[in-house]
């Protein structure tokens, strides 16, 4: 998995912007990007403006519901907490006679005074593919009214209204421009994986993570929560698996921990999808359970002291596997789990005279990739047996095992498009990361790599396209840790967030513009996001 890999109305306020750039220091001048002010990040699908702006002051401003749901009683207090923080950044300008706002009766029309929301279906408690994300935002006198027909979409609409509030003048109210909104995401799955066994991340930057998934309407946090390096998850019925394959005691998910995360999730509208890969990446789990792995063979026909992949010869794997993933899927609660599937070494299978006795057993001859098949076929089964659908990397498809129509194909390497067509083609539910590896870093600004990858940029029918989920950025992380993941990923990830997001995306100019006033945008909401330009400062 790890080793391949338009134009909008800028609103003026006439003021400077919160988040300013200079020029690059190597360029000539007037080579520079000038933010945006007030543009939502991704782009709303419809969005018609209007003259003149309102004003909101963050003191006398409510946001009501028509419906009473816990997910959007504390929308309504992160959010207010959101606006009361925007309105110290114009504080803050004032101070440093940054901007010069000018309030005249041409532009000012009204006070805003609410933010009416009105959803029509029930409160649903957890987030789920195909969840309906759409809302309609209308911003036009003194009060602004959100409508929905789920919890979802109102969470998406709230954000978006949150990203159009800039600084006034006054230093103590914020200006919004006249407009309405109509909105949709183009595709239902809109992913971020974050590996958790090269490197631990502790459970704080996890919910930071959830955080700015939020801010970019993420909606599926994809935990890679184990592989060869460590086991961090720690399993109730096989306590024995973290205790000796997690680097540390201190560097463990516990019950507790999972939980949280999973209602941290939940209240931003985002879907934990865990993955426990196999049969390969599974060292980790040979610190507990060498029995379940294969013993590798030098030339001579004795044991080299290695450990390979699941060793598909033993029956008693399946009582393992069985336990293990119900476990899970009973924690995780989400309607997929992924399962991997990918980078098996059968160096080690073809060694073992187990092995190759069992493949000659069931006529199988030296092709390994049918014993590959046979795995994942009976692997498949477990999640199957609880109307759970699996996900899994595409060398599963690659190697032609026999797929259940439900089972997703998670595309990572290789001519992607042609992957997809082959997927979609096939009658698969197809994901798509092999252009939004966050770990392939090609220097400062490289986000436009990202931002030109058009997820729908495949050949197949309309029955083909609709197979298409969606995709995910990924943040691998033998080289990220604690330190420096959120810069790698922001706003890096917000690239990949906009092309699963919006159905007419920027041209890459004004797309430069507003993604450096949304990375300003997150900083002021405490996630770390790199510059995404060059040169320019922030006032946070």
């Amino acid at each position: 998995m790890w080793g391949d890999p338009f134009s909008i109305i800028y609103l003026i306020f006439l003021s400077l912007s919160v988040c300013s750039v200079r020029s690059d220091f190597h360029a000539s001048p007037g080579r520079w990007v000038e933010p945006t002010q007030g543009e939502p990040w991704p782009m709303p699908n419809r969005r018609i403006i209007g003259d003149g702006f309102l004003l909101l002051q963050p003191s006398y401003f409510n946001i009501e519901t028509n419906i009473i749901c816990d997910i959007l009683e504390k929308a309504k207090v992160r959010y207010s907490m959101i606006i009361e923080e925007e309105a110290k950044i114009g504080r803050k300008l004032i101070l440093k006679e940054r901007n010069i706002l000018h309030q005249n009766n041409q532009n000012f029309i009204g006070m805003l005074t609410s933010l009416q929301i009105h959803v029509t279906g029930t409160c649903e408690k957890m987030p789920y593919l195909y969840m309906d994300e759409k809302y309609e935002l209308n911003v036009t006198g003194k009060i602004a009214y959100l409508h929905s027909p789920s919890i979802w979409g109102a969470l998406r609409g709230l954000e978006t209204f949150s990203q159009l509030l800039v600084a006034s003048g006054s230093g103590k109210k914020l200006a919004v421009k006249n407009q309405t909104i109509h909105d949709e995401p183009m595709l239902p799955h809109r992913g971020l994986l974050l590996d958790t066994s090269r490197h631990f991340f502790p459970v704080p930057d996890i919910l930071s993570t959830l955080d700015a998934m939020s801010y970019n309407k993420l909606n599926v946090f994809h935990w890679h929560i184990i592989d060869d390096n460590s086991f961090p998850y720690e399993s109730l019925i096989y306590p024995e698996l973290s205790e000796k394959g997690s680097y540390h005691p201190s560097m463990v998910y516990s019950l507790n921990d999972v939980k949280m995360v999973i209602e941290h999730a939940r209240l931003r509208g985002i879907r934990v999808m865990p993955e426990f890969d196999s049969p390969g990446h599974v060292s980790s789990w040979g610190l507990s359970h060498p029995e379940l792995l294969t013993t590798c063979f030098d030339s001579n026909g004795f044991p080299d002291g290695r450990l390979g992949p699941i060793n598909p010869s033993n029956p008693l794997i399946w009582p393992f596997l069985r336990n293990f993933l119900t476990e899970a899927m009973n924690l995780f609660r989400d309607q997929y789990i992924h399962l991997g599937g990918d980078e098996v070494p059968f160096d080690c299978w073809g060694s073992n005279p187990e092995v190759l006795s069992y493949m000659e057993q069931h006529n199988m001859g030296s092709d390994f990739t049918r014993l590959e098949s046979a795995y994942i076929a009976e692997l498949l089964k477990i999640p199957a047996s609880r109307n759970i659908s699996s996900v899994v990397w595409q060398e599963v498809f690659d190697n032609g095992v026999e797929l259940t129509p439900d089972t997703v194909v998670h595309i990572w390497t290789g001519l992607w498009s042609d992957k997809l067509s082959k997927v979609t083609k096939a009658g698969h539910p197809a994901l798509l990361s092999a252009c939004w590896y966050l770990d392939h870093v090609a220097g400062g600004g490289d986000w436009k790599k990202y931002y030109y990858c058009d997820p729908m940029d495949f050949e197949g029918s309309e029955k083909d396209k609709k197979l298409m989920l969606g995709g995910e950025a990924c943040m691998w992380s033998e080289f990220v840790d604690t330190h420096n993941v959120h810069p790698r990923i922001w706003p890096r990830a917000s690239a990949a967030a906009e092309r699963l997001w919006s159905k007419n995306v920027d041209n890459i100019n004004i797309a430069s513009q507003r993604l450096e006033e949304h990375a300003c945008r997150m900083n002021r909401r405490s996630i770390p996001a790199q510059p995404p330009n060059g040169p320019s400062f922030c006032i946070v």
